[in-house]
């Protein structure tokens, strides 16, 4: 008789015997361990191996390796993920020759990528990890010191030793959080420049044909024009922050002011701690998904944010206005296409905003059209020269009064002469080498 038979009673799970392979079996750490698993008990050896990788020693504030394990599983559990086939790369290569000559015609800033690739989700994990690291290090890194800054001086006494295990336990957590909202935010992005920041290997063309598809599914247009579009305006990205190296800093520079406004607010925290039941795991899990430990938005905070969206707004409309006059004479879906990507970009997708709850980082450009609307007034006004000699220096940007007056701002770069413009320019220059 086989030993897979029922007949034996070692295999009979009413038997009233512990389950060799869940010893918690019918006591309540079943149901603390199984929050670990997704509603099932785990492999034991398996919970150990997270342990361990939680209080693994690790450089930084995030544990940048939790980080990546959980958007990978986090990716692989949204349903298939194909690697994208060599027709595919082949597609992206000729959008992206299509997509440059057409832009020649669009802006005088030069083709900036030098090469092209078709990504899954996966690799835009894989080859944006490093991005991702540099940019919430700085947000992770003070939320660590506020919430020790927040303890008494008598509570860090008392916590001695056990203080470093905390960091490395909370840099795990925070490294949990990053991975799940990485891994949600793969599900929705198009390419390595969709969130309006370099997120890739510099100059480099990178397209998610899964999530084109996807994107596409919902629109009247053909799949090819929605591979056009999308490539248009990756190229028209890769111009931009090749034309203006300091843009990249920029960006980083206002996340990191964002992340040195963190606050932590102690007795929020212990009010709610104090509202849940330690009885009923479920509630616990619900309160860490939901951010109970987020940091309360500060002024500091507030101001950065505005900043980071300003610099989102002109970046986006930038784009827009440029791929908009690449497109006027030669795709007719360009004007659909470019309505469902303002769209998209300025209210965000639902993993768009699983980030910002689990980062505390909204990256969205709310004033896209007005920023889109002041760069067309000034090539109206002007040239596209014009529109884009702005961009040789963070201090000719426009400001958030200039969105709410484009006419304003064109008339007032109208009025200087290009040899002011070139004097102020090298005014500027002279200052920061001195």
């Amino acid at each position: 008789m086989s030993s897979d038979s029922p007949d034996h009673p070692e295999n009979d799970p009413d038997d009233g015997r512990p389950d060799p392979q869940n010893p918690f079996a019918g006591t309540p750490m079943e149901q603390m361990f199984a929050q670990f698993g997704g509603g099932s008990m785990p492999d034991l050896s398996q919970l150990m191996g997270q342990m361990q990788k939680m209080f693994a020693p690790h450089e930084g504030s995030v544990n940048f390796d939790v980080a990546k394990d959980v958007a990978r599983r986090t990716v692989a559990a949204e349903g298939p993920d194909p690697s994208p086939s060599a027709t595919e790369s082949g597609a992206v290569a000729d959008a992206v020759r299509l997509a440059e000559a057409w832009l020649d015609r669009a802006t005088e800033i030069p083709v900036g990528a030098t090469t092209s690739v078709a990504w899954s989700r996966a690799e835009w994990i894989e080859h944006t990890a490093g991005t991702w690291s540099g940019l919430v290090e700085p947000i992770a890194q003070h939320v660590t010191a506020a919430m020790g800054d927040a303890m008494p001086e008598e509570v860090k006494a008392m916590a001695g030793p056990l203080l470093g295990m905390l960091t490395q336990a909370g840099g795990a957590l925070f490294g949990q959080q990053v991975g799940q909202a990485l891994g949600t935010l793969s599900t929705e992005v198009l390419s390595s420049t969709d969130i309006g920041l370099p997120l890739g290997p510099a100059r480099t063309v990178a397209v998610l044909p899964h999530n084109l598809r996807a994107f596409g599914d919902g629109l009247e247009v053909s799949a090819a024009d929605v591979m056009l579009h999308v490539v248009l305006r990756e190229c028209a990205h890769h111009r931009l922050f090749h034309h203006a190296p300091w843009l990249a800093g920029a960006l980083t520079s206002v996340i990191e002011e964002f992340g040195r406004g963190t606050r932590i607010d102690l007795s929020a925290i212990e009010s709610r701690l104090g509202s849940l039941d330690p009885t009923q795991p479920d509630q616990i899990a619900e309160a860490m998904s939901s951010g109970m430990f987020e940091p309360e938005p500060t002024p500091e905070q507030q101001q950065a944010l505005q900043r980071l969206e300003l610099l989102l707004a002109l970046i986006e409309g930038w784009v827009d206005d440029v791929v908009t006059r690449a497109t006027a004479d030669t795709m007719p879906t360009a004007a659909p296409l470019a309505e469902a990507m303002r769209r998209r970009r300025a209210t965000g997708g639902p993993a768009e905003q699983t980030f910002a709850s689990l980062v505390g980082l909204e990256l969205r450009p709310r004033r896209l059209r007005d920023a889109s609307n002041l760069w067309a007034a000034v090539r109206t006004q002007h040239d596209a020269a014009a529109r884009d000699r702005v961009w040789s220096h963070p201090d000719l940007l426009p400001t958030t009064a200039d969105l709410d007056d484009p006419l304003g701002f064109s008339e007032r770069l109208g009025a200087a002469s290009t040899d002011d413009f070139d004097a102020e320019l090298d005014r500027l220059l002279d200052d920061e080498s001195e």
